[in-house]
């Protein structure tokens, strides 16, 4: 199965950001790939918390959509659109991710389940909980033609690994996990997460990314990854900019590393902590 994971500078005009994850798309497809990944928020990023609602649309009204949905089915691959925030209600936004089948029918979606809340050391701070309404359900869904179970997460849900392992419990042999880490962040654990998320679940990850300044509004660490269900480096986006890099998967590479190392079937129910004496 060949796969293949896009990169890309998203900024706060929708039909850019659009053309830019078209053009990668493309040039993944033209690579022969089967089954491409855009990063997190591939449709917009904005400045002002106050913009947000007034600037997105709900899902039935969202220009991505068909647009995606018409790139999936004229390239014949399938298409997952990392996230796309769309408005969950009057109030709130969802981070929501796309699955576009090879015939352009929308598959599945997943809403981020973990919403990222915290005052960086630098001084930036992040409150999506101010925003968005967090996912409420596990997702995955096969992939066609090669009949593989993906598994779908976003971004901050990396940091609980028990979603990881019920999404492996459940039978997905990829995980996706598309992004837009802060640089920060991204130095100190975008690679040592995956590595661990892929080896605790024997599971393929693909994880790409966000990269680069913003238009000033935040920068990101790119580093867009593919890793082997052992926790090898399959492929790296080197680049400091929008690319797209590309693994031939080996899908029976996921069943040997689960026979080898069979802890998804080791699960405790762990009792409550011994009281200890004053």
């Amino acid at each position: 199965m060949y796969v293949a994971a896009i990169q890309m500078t998203s900024g706060p005009e929708m039909q850019e950001n659009l053309r830019q994850a078209a053009d990668l798309t493309r040039q993944a497809a033209a690579q022969g790939a089967t089954f491409i990944a855009t990063p997190e928020v591939t449709d917009q990023i904005i400045a002002k918390r106050g913009e947000h609602l007034a600037a997105h649309f709900f899902q039935e009204d969202h220009p991505g959509i068909p647009f995606f949905s018409g790139l999936a089915k004229e390239l014949g691959v399938t298409l997952l659109i990392g996230s796309m925030c769309v408005r969950a209600n009057a109030e709130r936004l969802a981070n929501r991710s796309f699955l576009f089948g090879p015939d352009g029918a929308l598959r599945v979606t997943y809403d981020k389940m973990h919403l990222f809340d915290v005052d960086l050391p630098n001084g930036e701070s992040y409150r999506e909980s101010d925003t968005f309404q967090a996912g409420t359900e596990v997702v995955h869904s096969h992939i066609a033609p090669e009949d593989v179970l993906l598994g779908l997460s976003i971004c901050y849900d990396l940091r609980f690994p028990y979603l990881y392992r019920r999404l492996a419990q459940d039978g997905a042999q990829i995980i996706a996990v598309p992004a837009a880490f802060t640089v920060p962040t991204g130095k100190a654990h975008w690679h040592v997460l995956l590595r661990a998320r892929a080896i605790e679940t024997g599971s393929f990850l693909i994880a790409p990314a966000q990269v680069g300044d913003h238009a000033g509004i935040r920068r990101t660490y790119g580093h867009s990854l593919i890793i082997s269900p052992r926790g090898d480096i399959l492929a790296e986006a080197q680049e400091d900019g929008p690319c797209v890099i590309s693994a031939e998967l080996d899908m029976s590479q996921v069943a040997t590393a689960r026979l080898e190392i069979p802890s998804l079937t080791h699960t405790r129910n762990l009792p409550p902590p011994r009281p200890q004496p004053l």
